[in-house]
């Protein structure tokens, strides 16, 4: 494979805050804690020893969690390192997306993987083991229904409400079925279609099915799954819901560092509600407000009073479910947790959290971006050669880029530029005689030299026009090339979009190698991969 490397800087498709955020943009300074660089986890180290974390509770859910999951060694010495004072964690999470929606959710993973192995090689004295939070309480179930298999949608039917992670699997038959036609008959595809219904089969929630699924992925490389959604787990984090239940410091704090974000021109994120938590029940998971001195649980008929909703808290923590905005804070209490690896959206709502997390007297993580990438096989890059289109050129807008096409392979003049030069002279010429008879004329002249030039232009474009219809094929094949890079006509990247299954069956095993080996989770350029053979 050939890797060229771009600067986040230079990608139209990432977002403002985003490539600010790659390129240590000084306006961004204020709303996070560690620079990013190997050298910051010693001070993150020596801040989050600070933090009590219930190590024998984690360790406990999840020997319980992997009891009957078959896993590796790796990932057994991983869960039990985590007894030690001397080992840490670095996170990365998603919701659980059909079949794992799209590339991203396994860029993600691998960035975390690359990046526990790297620390592990500078601070030998530590541990450090990277964890897959699985967010399996979201209840946008539009969301994480469908993916995208070769220009086709799979889309998953299911009536159940609440908590994607709660529903079942049984629903999913019709989808296997699918996706089993639509994968064929190749060994890699037989094999990733048998872990795939090995692991989504009726008879389990979908949560567990897709810790499943992540487990036989990557149980090779150490990673640990974890879900949340867990009465135990739960319980250590009473004392932050009762806080925000009885308190409801969260909104004020985040409305107050969005505020100062606005003022640098930044955008504000998710949006912080005077309590954010749901109840959580098997089909429902809705907002708990407080009003007039009772708390109520809305499109539900369930309402407490202050001491009912505390001994609630106490008897059920799993049902209190952190929303966006408190769910970041779990992560920390739970996790001895080092950095957080996640996209330019995500990050950029954690880069509004800094003074709610000393609030609650938890350290802050390191946000690290994942790494992102756009995979180019050799079919892709024949064409692009025939087209003498380079990688950078791809990155560009299409219709910009069909117009340097047309310009560079035509034998015709089409820039009207010389003659839009002789009539701007000829206006001058003009100006400078009506000016010596009347200064009122200026404004008139210039405006008639404006709808000439604009004349021109859109001669211009004409001659582009008619001849692009000369190179329609061309035309096409660019307009192909740049959807299979960016779909959604171009709007979208690759990882955004493509699920990685099209890449398996090619690729089989080697596709997840390659990413280990190729990933550098501190490298701030967009990675390119091109298929030489």
């Amino acid at each position: 494979m050939q890797r060229v490397y771009i600067p986040y800087a230079e990608i139209d498709y990432l977002s403002s805050s985003d490539r600010a955020y790659a390129q240590n943009d000084e306006q961004l300074r204020p709303f996070y804690k560690y620079d990013v660089n190997i050298d910051a986890f010693e001070q993150i180290i020596a801040d989050k020893r600070k933090d009590a974390t219930n190590r024998t509770v984690l360790h406990q859910v999840l020997q319980e969690q992997y009891a009957a999951v078959e896993t590796s060694s790796a990932v057994i010495k991983n869960i039990k390192s985590l007894l030690s004072e001397e080992t840490f964690t670095v996170i990365t999470a998603h919701q659980p997306s059909l079949f794992t929606g799209p590339l991203y959710f396994i860029y993600k993973t691998i960035t975390a993987i690359n990046l526990a192995k790297e620390l592990n090689q500078k601070y030998p004295q530590q541990h450090f083991v990277p964890v897959f939070w699985l967010g399996s309480e979201d209840h946008d179930f539009e969301e994480i229904n469908h993916f995208h298999l070769f220009g086709q949608t799979i889309t998953w039917e299911n009536e159940e409400k609440g908590a994607t992670g709660m529903m079942s699997t049984d629903s999913l038959a019709p989808v296997l079925e699918q996706l089993k036609e639509t994968l064929g008959g190749s060994d890699n595809a037989t094999h990733i279609f048998s872990l795939l219904e090995k692991c989504f089969a009726g008879g389990k929630n979908y949560a567990q099915a897709t810790f499943e699924f992540v487990n036989e992925l990557f149980k090779e490389y150490g990673l640990v799954v974890l879900l949340s959604n867990n009465q135990d787990l739960k319980r250590l984090f009473i004392p932050y819901m009762e806080d925000e239940l009885l308190n409801q410091p969260s909104q004020a704090l985040v409305e107050a560092e969005q505020a100062k974000k606005e003022a640098a021109g930044l955008k504000p994120q998710a949006f912080a509600r005077p309590i954010n938590l749901f109840y959580l029940e098997k089909n429902s998971r809705e907002r708990i407000e407080f009003e007039n001195g009772v708390y109520r649980v809305i499109n539900r008929d369930l309402t407490f009073s202050k001491e009912e909703m505390l001994a609630e808290l106490h008897a059920h923590p799993e049902r209190f479910s952190p929303n966006v905005v408190l769910r970041p804070v779990l992560q920390e209490v739970l996790l001895p947790n080092l950095c957080y690896i996640g996209g330019g959206g995500e990050l950029a709502y954690w880069r509004e959290r800094m003074t709610q997390f000393d609030h609650f007297k938890v350290n802050f993580p390191m946000l690290m971006r994942r790494n992102s990438a756009l995979w180019i096989d050799k079919g892709m890059k024949n064409k692009m050669d025939k087209l003498n289109l380079s990688v950078q050129d791809i990155f560009k807008d299409v219709d910009v880029l069909i117009k340097e096409y047309v310009k560079a392979n035509t034998k015709e003049e089409l820039s009207l530029a010389e003659e839009k030069k002789a009539i701007e002279a000829d206006f001058k010429a003009i100006l400078a005689k009506a000016k010596s008879v009347d200064s009122n004329l200026e404004r008139s002249v210039l405006g008639e030299m404006t709808k000439s030039l604009k004349a021109i232009d859109k001669l211009e474009a004409k001659l582009i026009s008619a001849e692009k219809r000369k190179h329609d094929t061309a035309v096409k094949q660019i307009r192909n090339i740049k959807n299979k890079f960016f779909p959604l006509n171009g709007l979208g990247l690759q990882e955004r979009y493509d699920n990685f299954l099209q890449f398996y069956l090619k690729y089989g095993d080697g596709f997840i190698t390659t990413l280990l080996e190729q990933f550098e989770p501190l490298n701030k350029d967009f990675l390119i991969w091109i298929e030489e053979k």
